[in-house]
């Protein structure tokens, strides 16, 4: 995506997320990352940086889960589980406050 853009000081932190300062004022977070995943460490930073600016995230790190682990497998008890959490997340979200029933 940034092509000859990549590594220089003028790409802003909404094309490079991982180059954000300042994190605080974000909509609570959900991170789901596998532990095999080549971006787990910067997964775990971004919720890390949410937290220490005041803001509130939920961090998943699957076991041996890899990049797409719930897509390309998502028969796998991981993937299930996976999806699981993230839609426990989301209905969560939804009925907070505001009355939405999201269904089953």
């Amino acid at each position: 995506m940034l092509g000859e853009r990549a590594g220089r000081d003028d790409v802003s932190p909404y094309v490079a997320a991982g180059r954000a300062t300042d994190l605080s004022g974000l909509p609570e977070t959900f991170v789901d990352v596998g532990s095999a995943e080549p971006f787990r460490d910067e997964a775990v930073a971004f919720a890390n940086g949410v937290w220490a600016a005041g803001g509130g995230a939920e961090l998943h790190v699957w076991p041996g889960g890899t990049h797409g682990f719930a897509t390309w497998a998502p028969k796998a008890d991981i993937s299930k589980g996976c999806r699981g959490t993230t839609l426990a997340w989301v209905r969560r979200r939804l009925q907070v406050g505001d009355g939405v029933d999201p269904g089953t």
